[in-house]
């Protein structure tokens, strides 16, 4: 997520408070958007109100609370539908695994359950739950299915809960979901995949940068994000698609309705994509760092009057030659990147036959094009057709366009 948050002024946020101990932060929250002159509506579920009070949510928003359903006065002056389709952008803060399973199935039973089944809005979660029920399989499920409805998910962050234990479903902080909601009114995803088009596909991503160790404190790394292979494995998840992600270290959040698979080296990596086979298409859009150490200290290196130490460096695996080449479960479709600092387009050409995959996303790295680490990207589609160049747009929009070129190709050539 970036931390840009000054694009804000005069939106108009609608606020769902579900039930839960996290409702507290829903306060905060409001507080965070009012100073950066989003105007904000709230509706308050009867659990939400255990938690907070409408007054208090009234105080900070400047405008009535919302509670019920089926209130005369408020179908006069507006209406449920109208209360949805007025605001720029639908929060749910907290979103409960209750708020989460109606949303998924369609129910409208209340007043906040109808809004989000009523809005033609864009819609932003913030989970907040016990870590198991946010690992039980049926919110998993939902979860599946909000992203694949285009459900914008900020969160849940792992960490200590009040229940004592510790893991994923902690809700996350308000600046965070004020991050979320920039993001989510700034990107251009107003033109979705069509529903379902890799239904039943098994997609593959790699992301982020690998970590080499060089002894216990020190690693060659590079300034790759993972913002851009993130974004893909979260278009391919709303796409319909079975998502795998194997992913470096990053700061970033979990893509929403995915398989993580962390690690921190070349080999890591090659071995947990090796365990992710056998899929439909494979994405490496990982920065993968071309060298490793040879002999990787068991203690930290000390400056000393030895001098400066040499370091013998020895080639990494390449991932996406190897799954390429694999000679019995090689994807219908591999996808590579080509992250160049000059001769773009021939490097990218080069690699597309050399590494004998079927498609390359080459983009411009070099001083000055913030694409390493931030969260725009001039990139061109090369095949062995031709090119097909984009303008600058935000990474969740590259990845969209490039699923929908991956969905339309495997459409269109099968495997035979």
């Amino acid at each position: 997520m970036t931390s840009a948050t000054g694009n804000l002024e005069n939106k108009q946020v609608l606020l769902i408070v579900g039930g839960g101990i996290a409702a507290y932060k829903a306060l905060d929250l409001v507080r965070r958007l009012r100073e950066r002159g989003v105007h904000v509506r709230a509706v308050l579920t009867a659990a939400g109100k255990n938690f907070v009070t409408p007054l208090s949510l009234a105080s900070l928003t400047g405008n009535k609370v919302h509670e019920e359903l089926f209130s005369l006065t408020d179908e006069a002056e507006m209406g449920h539908i109208e209360l949805s389709r007025a605001a720029d952008l639908v929060v749910v803060a907290p979103a409960t695994a209750d708020l989460m399973a109606k949303a998924a199935n369609g129910l409208a039973n209340d007043l906040a359950s109808t809004l989000l089944l009523a809005t033609d809005k864009k819609v932003v979660m913030a989970p907040a739950m016990n870590v198991r029920m946010w690992l039980h399989p049926a919110t998993q499920r939902n979860l599946a299915q909000l992203v694949r409805d285009g459900v914008i998910f900020a969160g849940p962050a792992d960490g200590a809960m009040a229940c004592g234990e510790f893991g994923p479903g902690r809700m996350f902080e308000p600046l965070q979901i004020v991050e979320a909601i920039a993001d989510a009114l700034s990107s251009d995803t107003s033109i979705p995949l069509p529903a379902g088009s890799l239904a039943g596909r098994r997609v593959l991503v790699t992301s982020g940068p690998t970590h080499e160790p060089i002894d216990p404190v020190r690693y060659i790394a590079n300034r790759s994000s993972g913002r851009q292979g993130h974004a893909i494995a979260q278009a391919a998840a709303r796409a319909g698609a079975q998502v795998t992600l194997v992913s470096g270290p990053v700061s970033i959040a979990d893509p929403a309705g995915v398989t993580m698979r962390k690690v921190e080296t070349a080999t890591e990596m090659l071995a947990a994509v090796d365990a992710a086979l056998p899929v439909d298409i494979f994405i490496g859009a990982a920065a993968v760092a071309d060298w490793r150490v040879d002999g990787v200290g068991s203690n930290k290196i000390k400056k000393g009057a030895s001098g400066t130490p040499s370091l013998k460096l020895v080639e990494n695996p390449d991932i996406l030659a190897h799954v390429a080449n694999h000679s019995t479960t090689r994807p219908e479709l591999v996808v590579g990147f080509a992250a160049e600092t000059n001769d773009l387009l021939d490097h990218a050409r080069a690699k597309l036959l050399r590494k004998g995959c079927d498609l390359v996303v080459a983009n411009d790295v070099g001083e000055g094009t913030g694409v390493m680490g931030g969260t725009r990207n001039t990139a061109h589609l090369v095949s062995r057709a031709g090119v097909d160049s984009w303008p600058l747009l935000d990474k969740d929009e590259v990845a969209r366009r490039l699923i929908e070129s991956c969905a339309d190709l495997l459409g269109t050539e099968p495997r035979s």
